[in-house]
């Protein structure tokens, strides 16, 4: 089994069967499964599934909703592939994913590595970023924009591109990374538990990449009436990943960063 394609699902009906037909389209190439985590859906997500794809996919109900980083780590536990793909449930992949499993194949420094994302206009959207040092949390942009390049989706290569940290709306990592690192924190409720997992990648010596040469289309992207899950999830990684004087500048520039977003009514 080459990768096993997780996706937690909660309430994704109307997404669902895109995203399963797109799978099948662009992972012909190699061994594969799927497994769907269903949080506790209040639509027909669990009879929709076991309709129309119940031959296709390994399908667990849970009764409770473990969040983004508790459906992961417990769909993971069934994984068999070499490499984990995180996936959002509302996303279509556009082009075949063999290439950037020969990717990983041929560079086992890789830790983890992510595509092109658009939205749902088919306009680019970033999707990676730097691991933020203390005086970033001032400006979530700081380290959401690495350079020009990547504000405008405009990039003079296909070749992939090292970088801090990647999206988890589409995320590959080697099952036995994963392992290592014990999937995603679950301290971390909605948001930043990506940027976590690749800075523990980071901290264990593997590369973060980007191919620009794949693409996806996810449909629901963040909004700035989220900015409250931003902050709660940088406060966490604050306190994980900073120490000292680096730890006091991160807590003041994310505090300022959190005062600024209650007065101009965005948070």
């Amino acid at each position: 089994m080459k990768l096993s394609i997780i996706i937690v699902n909660y309430n994704g009906e109307k997404y669902l069967a895109d995203c399963l037909d797109s799978i099948e389209k662009q992972c012909c190439d190699f061994l594969y499964e799927i497994i769907i985590w269903d949080n506790a859906s209040k639509d027909n997500s669990i009879e929709f599934l076991q309709k129309n794809y119940s031959d296709k996919i390994k399908l667990f109900a849970s009764d409770d909703n473990l969040g983004f980083a508790g459906g992961n780590n417990a769909a993971a536990k069934h994984a068999k592939g070499d490499y984990l793909l995180l996936l959002n449930n509302d996303t279509i992949l556009l082009n075949p994913l063999k290439s950037i499993i020969g990717l990983m194949d041929r560079d086992s420094k890789i830790g983890v590595l992510g595509i092109k994302m658009l939205n749902g206009n088919k306009d680019y959207t970033i999707s990676t970023g730097l691991l933020p040092k203390p005086y970033h949390l001032l400006y979530f942009k700081w380290f959401s924009i690495i350079n020009k390049v990547f504000a405008s989706g405009n990039f003079l290569s296909n070749h992939p591109i090292e970088v801090g940290w990647l999206s988890g709306s589409f995320l590959v990592t080697p099952k036995k990374l994963w392992d290592d690192i014990g999937g995603l924190d679950e301290s971390f409720f909605m948001y930043v538990e990506d940027v976590d997992y690749n800075k523990e990648a980071a901290k264990r010596g593997y590369k973060r990449m980007f191919v620009p040469s794949v693409e996806y289309i996810h449909f629901v992207g963040f909004n700035g009436a989220k900015n409250n899950l931003l902050v709660k999830g940088y406060r966490i990684y604050i306190a994980k990943h900073f120490k000292g004087i680096s730890k006091v500048i991160a807590s003041l520039c994310l505090s300022t960063n959190e005062l600024v977003k209650k007065i101009k009514g965005n948070y």
